[in-house]
């Protein structure tokens, strides 16, 4: 369609439509009221923080202390189920030597006391897995039972360290003290509250 010559002087400026004689007004917001001013939050909510902090879309980073405790768990573990295996075979071996030699009935007491503690090493070692395996969404009652099983363990390393005398028992004692230490200091930190406090989204 169109308008005429362009070099008319009477006719409409290029690339704009004729306006019956009156120059074409800018376009204003409708009926009078002004546009409201952009960005600004609206009807009193206020604006969601960025994408960035944690909480909103970006999952908050487990705290360095909780990676220590976390991996030493994972260690301590490790350490428990292969003493546990260790023992449960020792004690199942010399019991079938007792046995073959006709003594199996008096040593069966003590078997059974060594199989038990075999299995408590076992358990110990299940426990520390599940612990550390928790920590990554785990809540405050993973903090609470790492708590108690810390200062148990630090119990067993001193008893260890103090009837040991001087042996294996006293290196482990002193080994399973240190972690357990570490652990339970990690975990009454204000970083450990944080973490285990922590809203999940």
């Amino acid at each position: 369609m169109s308008f005429g010559d362009p070099n008319n002087p009477y006719g409409a400026p290029q690339g704009q439509q004729p306006g019956y004689g009156h120059p074409q007004q800018p376009q204003q917001p409708g009926y009078g009221y002004p546009a409201a001013p952009q960005g600004q939050p609206g009807y009193g909510y206020p604006a969601a923080p960025p994408l960035g902090q944690p909480g909103y879309g970006v999952p908050m980073e487990m705290p360095g202390l909780m990676k220590t405790a976390r991996v030493l768990l994972f260690i301590l573990a490790g350490f428990q189920i292969l003493f546990g295996l260790i023992a449960g075979v020792a004690i199942g071996a010399a019991q079938d030597v007792s046995n073959g030699v006709g003594s199996g009935d008096e040593t069966d007491g003590l078997a059974g006391l060594g199989f038990l503690l075999a299995g408590l090493l076992l358990a110990l070692g299940a426990l520390s897995i599940f612990l550390g395996v928790k920590f990554k969404n785990g809540g405050s009652g993973i903090r609470v039972t790492t708590i108690v099983y810390a200062a148990l363990m630090i119990l067993g390393g001193i008893s260890n360290i103090v009837t040991g005398e001087g042996g294996s028992a006293t290196f482990g004692g002193l080994i399973s003290l240190a972690m357990a230490g570490i652990i339970l200091a990690s975990m009454v930190t204000g970083s450990a509250s944080a973490w285990f406090n922590r809203p999940r989204y």
